[in-house]
Formats: C-alpha cells, structure tokens, sequence
C-alpha cells in the first residue's frame, strides 16, 4: 500500500513523518493498583476506582483507610483485569481530584509525563484495540506488566497538538454525553405521564365517562405462539417476521425479525394479523412490542389481537407502565411464567376508545421524541468514531506541522 507524501508506515499505522511512536512506559509512569476489601465501606472518604467505578455499571464504594495507591490529578486510571468478552477491559477514566481516589488491584494508575497531554493519553488508551486483543472471549483477562510496557503509542509532536485533538474529542464527548442526559430526562417525563394518563390521575379535555375493569381477554382474542419446525428449510428465510423475546428492545413497533419464515412456515403455527400487541411470558415477561405487518411469534409471547373497542398502541402503553403487575402474577417455578390462563384474567381499568386513542397519541408522540434524539445520538458516536479515526492517527491535522515547536520528551 502506498503511503502518501508526509506520513510513514509503523507499527500503529500510517501516521504524520513528524509524529513518533513509542511505547508506553516512555510517556507514563505506571502503578498497580491494591487490595483493601476489607477497608471497604459506605461512608469512606476515598472512592474505591474498580472496574465498575470506571465502566459506570456499579455504586460507588469508598475506602476508611489511607493505605492505597492513591491517584494523582491527571492520572489515567485503566481497568487490567475483566471477565471474558467484557465491556470495560482497558476503560480508562481521568483523576479530577487529589487525594480522592483509592485504585484497587484491577486497576492501574498511569502517571503523564512533561511530554504528553492527560487527556490525550486518555483518549489513545480508552479500549485501545491493542490491550482487547489479549482478551480470549474465553478465559478472564489480566493485563500484565509486560503486556503494559510493550503497548506503542502514536504521539504528536507537541502537546499543544495533542491538546487539540483532545479537546475535540471531548467537545464530542460533551455532546454525546448531554444527549444522553436529555433522553434520561425525556424517559422520565413520559414515566410520568403514564403514571398520570393510565391510571386516571389526569383526564384529557373533553373525556368525563368512568373507566371500566376488563380482563385482558376482553381486549380481544389470545394466541399463544410457537415455532415451526427446524428441520424444514422451507419454512425459514421468508418475508414474515417470527417474533421471539429477544426480537422485542425498547423499539415499539415491529416489522422485522431475526428470523424470518416463509408463506409456508407461517401456516405451521398461529397467524397474527398487523397490530397485534405482543407481550412475553415466560423468563423475560413484560417485555411488548406491535407487530406491524402479518407474522408469528413463539410460545413464549401471548399475543393480542385487540377487539373493535380496543387500540392497539393504548394496549402497548398499558402493558408497558404495568410490568410489575405482570411479573406479580407470574408463578413460582424455576423458570417465572404467567399461563395463558392466568393471562387471560388479569384486569386493568381502561377507558373508552377515543380516550384510548387520545392517550395513545400522547404517549406516541412522546416515544416519537425519543427515537428522533436516539437517533441523533448514534449519529454522535458515529461521527466520533470517525473523528478519532482520523484525528488519532494524524489523517486530519488541527494544528499546522510547520507551526509546531518540538516540546521536551520523556527520553530527554
């Protein structure tokens, strides 16, 4: 592969003639973190930097005792030790406060010299692709000492440079981070407005007539699911969705599925008609989704398929605010499930349908909201995926090479 003029092929890849790698103990001082378990407590005055300090997955647990290896301001704390396939192997999380944080022996504490940018060490080691590969999928990894000193690093030629390039990188991270924030918030609010809306504390303008209690199998016919056999290649990879637990996330409504089956495979098993409200349970139960178009499902959901006085998107609400209610009513065997039975008798208070309907819209539009900011959200980390991409590697330059004042390296 031809390398364009101004950049040279290393070992990191095609990088800027005056960049320079090096490998990581030249640019950091690294410390290994210790085990205190026992000086763990709640009201502690040090944070206890573990894996799940630095991945965001835990509480924040504090040390009582001093005798730890403390992080300094600036430091690049890095998780060394994780289960196989885990998400914060190589996490790394920057010291804001001194004399704050007690790093425990998953976690190693890296020290800058005068010759990098905190922040900029940060970013090229946060998940750096070269401590993943020692990551087996199969066995816990633990990052040793050698594997450390060995790690090369592609380092601008001045720090102004590489503050720079940190400073995007965390103005996209602000970005990312307060879109996240705003759909957190957004939840929030349409949480309350279910709370309000679906359980009569608030009527719209207009509706006055009493709720009703029904039973869910007077919202129309239910049909459990199941699956078409296997062994027939022609009942799989057609063009109607089979909906299992795993197909349903957060998205509400549903047009395709993992596996798809065929005119064939559909007939094997109950036809669902479009708008048919689908809610697991077995294992996973509570979890809904609206099947859109003509499909299936598998014996682990119940579908609805809702009477003239019933809206399908008011149902979908309903089922969703009521998760708990479901799982109340769940049975007491290994494997928690609520039969169809016990599915059919389980009663909510509804109201009429242009009620229905308008609590519906609401509540969709609010959901509309929400799928518009995820989507501007993955665009986020998309675009700063691509800007560390080209930014980390010198493709893109922020600041001009020829205005570059060499700084003192940690060689000097």
């Amino acid at each position: 592969m031809e390398v364009r003029e101004g950049y040279k092929q290393t070992e990191v890849g095609v990088i800027p003639e005056d960049w320079e790698v090096k490998p990581l103990p030249n640019v950091c001082q690294f410390r290994s973190g210790k085990a205190h378990e026992q000086h763990i407590s709640d009201t502690g005055d040090y944070v206890c930097v573990n894996s799940k300090f630095i991945s965001s997955e835990g509480k924040v647990r504090k040390f009582t005792s001093s005798n730890f290896c403390p992080a300094r301001v600036g430091d690049v704390l890095m998780v060394m030790s994780d289960l196989p396939n885990g998400k914060a192997l190589a996490k790394a999380y920057i010291a804001d406060q001194e004399g704050y944080y007690a790093v425990n022996q998953r976690v190693c504490a890296l020290t800058p010299s005068d010759a990098i940018s905190s922040p900029y060490l940060f970013y090229i080691l946060n998940r750096n692709r070269y401590f993943l590969k020692f990551d087996n999928g199969v066995s816990q990894t633990h990052l040793l000492n050698n594997a450390f000193a060995k790690c090369p690093v592609a380092l601008p030629p001045t720090k102004a440079e590489q503050e720079a390039i940190a400073k995007a990188l965390s103005d996209a991270d602000a970005l990312i981070e307060s879109l996240e924030q705003l759909i957190a918030k957004k939840r929030q609010i349409k949480q309350g407005a279910m709370q309000e809306l679906l359980t009569e504390k608030k009527r719209l303008p207009g509706f006055s007539g009493e709720w009703e209690s029904k039973r869910v199998d007077e919202f129309g016919d239910i049909v459990t699911g199941g699956t078409p056999s296997t062994s027939m290649p022609d009942f799989w990879h057609g063009e109607y969705p089979w909906v299992t637990p795993t197909d349903i996330s957060l998205e509400r409504d549903m047009f395709t599925t993992e596996r798809m089956v065929t005119p064939l495979g559909l007939a094997a098993v109950r036809r669902l008609p479009p708008n048919s409200v689908l809610v697991t349970c077995i294992a996973s139960i509570g979890k809904n989704a609206i099947l859109r178009s003509v499909g299936a499902s598998n014996q682990q959901i119940n579908a609805i398929i809702p009477a003239q006085d019933c809206d399908s998107e008011f149902l979908y609400y309903l089922f969703e605010f009521n998760t708990e209610k479901l799982l109340a009513n769940a049975g007491t065997t290994a494997t928690s499930i609520i039969s169809k039975a016990t599915f059919s008798e389980i009663d909510f208070l509804v109201p009429t349908l242009p009620e229905q309907t308008a609590i519906a819209e609401i509540l969709s539009d609010m959901d509309a909201e929400i799928v518009a900011l995820e989507g501007k959200l993955s665009k986020a980390r998309q675009v700063k995926q691509g800007m560390m991409q080209e930014l980390l590697t010198g493709n893109i330059r922020l600041v001009e090479p020829e205005a570059a004042t060499p700084s003192a390296t940690a060689d000097e």
